[in-house]
């Protein structure tokens, strides 16, 4: 695959390699995968305000455009889980999440995903296992420039066998559809501290001293992190307005591995 929107990644590498891989196989043995599950197994989504539902075969060819969240995101004293709305750089809206969990996905997409569109609770599979027909809701859709993704995200310690089943069943479905799927259980241990320090600095800044000039001309020459930081008279601001080009893809850096000033910086693709 191609570089990521100005982060350098090598050809192979995706967003999901800053993931822990969760194993399905477990999950999978428990599915009715028979002759025919295609047409057995229906998946449900909303248009519209409507719910419309059809056989899973057929699910890859429905427009995302006017898919609206299959259930709302309620807030309540005393609730367990944390929902909320997360503004995305990428597409310019709100998305509502269910759980911090959910929004850290979020965030990843926004700046690693190459994303262009992405809907929370996007739809509803009812499928067969040997022992019964269940529901599964997907917690995410997500469109991006290197292919479409059904995304489920849950702690790995909370990940029951039920669970497995869950998310074996949608990577089937995905499958089907021509998607790639993933399971959000755990992120590679620098990643969460790494997208803390850009998240903050992605809103737009006035560049009142003129550095970024400078900042993006240096870049030209392959240095790292706190060397581009220390060639400006005032650094601390030169910081600043260095994780705010890195968020914005005018700079990139290599988020497979820690953010640290020997970090090497380089030119990129432009802003999202």
């Amino acid at each position: 695959m191609s570089d990521i929107r100005g982060s350098l990644w090598s050809h192979s590498c995706t967003w999901t390699d800053l993931l822990v891989p969760v194993s399905l196989d477990a999950g999978r043995d428990g599915l009715d995968l028979s002759d025919g599950w295609m047409d057995r197994w229906t998946a449900t989504w909303k248009y519209a305000g409507d719910e419309i539902a059809g056989p899973v075969r057929h699910l890859g060819q429905v427009p995302v455009a006017s898919r609206g969240p299959m259930r709302g995101f309620t807030w309540r004293r005393e609730q367990r889980h944390r929902p909320g709305l997360e503004s995305l750089v990428s597409t310019g809206r709100l998305h509502g999440f269910e759980s911090l969990e959910e929004d850290q996905l979020l965030v990843a997409l926004d700046f690693a995903g190459d994303l262009v569109e992405v809907l929370s609770q996007p739809l509803r599979i009812r499928f067969r296992t040997a022992e019964k027909w269940r529901n599964h809701t997907p917690d995410f859709f997500a469109v991006t420039r290197v292919g479409a993704w059904l995304i489920d995200v849950r702690p790995r310690d909370l990940i029951e066998p039920e669970d497995l089943e869950s998310f074996a069943a949608a990577e089937e479905v995905a499958l089907v559809c021509g998607w790639h799927y993933v399971v959000a259980a755990e992120w590679r241990p620098h990643v969460r501290s790494t997208l803390g320090a850009l998240y903050g600095k992605r809103r737009l800044t006035r560049d009142v001293l003129g550095i970024q000039a400078d900042l993006l001309a240096h870049a030209e020459k392959g240095v790292t992190l706190g060397e581009l930081a220390s060639k400006q008279t005032y650094w601390p601001v030169a910081r600043a307005q260095l994780l705010h080009l890195l968020w914005h893809r005018r700079l990139g850096i290599d988020l497979a591995q820690p953010l640290t000033d020997s970090s090497r910086v380089v030119l990129a693709g432009g802003i999202s």
